[in-house]
């Protein structure tokens, strides 16, 4: 039997008709909406295309969005005054600094500058800390994407063994972090998996649930799973192909063709984990207007 395919597309749509409704029942009548500020350094063609859909995806929920754009070789110190500037304009309630950043750019400084009421991203180590604390913090958007896709398919994680390929600051550590917490949507045992790790085979063939976010193309092969695994493939590679119309075709960390046809779940590149990256982005700066203008979403 073909696995069952975790549509991140059609989630990702679910919660962004869910966020408009919110934003016309709770803040319009007030005369206010979120509002989001996006800002790019260079020109890097994947940074500008994310960022397009970012803004896209605002207008569609009815959050203020604005891009403001930078040339590669501006300073570290402007940079920051930028930020600071965004942290005290009440027009904003989420930032978001578009990575990667030009090499001469602390990224690190640049999360510490960065409000964390307006920290969307989840990258400021005060969020960092709560989160791995189990207190109510923003959560880096892929990880909450992650969780979000596993509850809405009603996929259990308590009392299984996740396996995480990848200790990135932007997923792999906080996806593991978000499991191990006693929650209804975690409470799982989990082992991570890294470039020095000794037999990652042996692991990942143990996981109830592999979450796939170690940056190498179709890594994951069929002999590294078992039948009744669910696969979250984090990874986005471009990787040639002379036949494809762009000469490229993008691919996961998993070799979906292979491991789709034994597993029971998979998510499919694209259209799965990537379209809940921005979904939740938009979520983290409702709940950041929402605490700025004291509105209880929940009523």
């Amino acid at each position: 039997m073909p696995a069952k395919i975790i549509d991140g597309k059609k989630i990702s749509d679910q919660i962004k008709t869910e966020i408009k409704a919110s934003i016309e029942k709770d803040f319009l009548p007030k005369n206010v909406r979120p509002g989001l500020a996006a800002v790019i350094v260079g020109d890097d063609p994947a940074s500008q295309v994310y960022v397009s859909s970012k803004r896209k995806a605002c207008e569609y929920v009815g959050v203020h969005s604005d891009v403001f754009n930078f040339p590669s070789d501006i300073s570290e110190m402007e940079l920051i005054s930028v930020i600071e500037k965004l942290n005290h304009d009440d027009k904003f309630h989420g930032i978001l600094v578009q990575q990667p950043l030009p090499p001469h750019i602390d990224q690190k400084r640049i999360n510490l500058v960065i409000d964390p009421n307006k920290d969307v991203d989840g990258f400021h180590p005060i969020n960092f800390g709560k989160l791995l604390a189990g207190d109510e913090c923003f959560v880096p958007c892929t990880p909450a994407g992650i969780i979000e896709l596993l509850k809405r398919h009603k996929i259990e994680t308590v009392g299984k063994h996740v396996v995480v390929l990848g200790r990135s600051n932007i997923v792999g550590k906080p996806i593991a972090a978000l499991l191990i917490q006693k929650s209804p949507n975690a409470n799982s045992t989990v082992t991570i998996c890294h470039s020095a790790t000794k037999n990652i085979g042996e692991f990942s063939r143990s996981a109830d649930i592999l979450i796939a976010a170690i940056g190498q193309p179709e890594f994951v092969t069929a002999n590294m799973v078992s039948e009744n695994c669910v696969v979250i493939d984090v990874g986005i590679n471009r990787i040639e192909d002379p036949s494809a119309e762009k000469k490229y075709r993008l691919v996961g960390d998993v070799k979906y063709d292979e491991v789709s046809k034994k597993v029971e779940f998979i998510t499919p590149v694209p259209g799965g984990v990537g379209p809940m990256t921005i979904a939740m982005l938009l979520k983290n700066t409702l709940i950041a207007a929402s605490k700025f203008y004291n509105i209880n979403l929940n009523a």
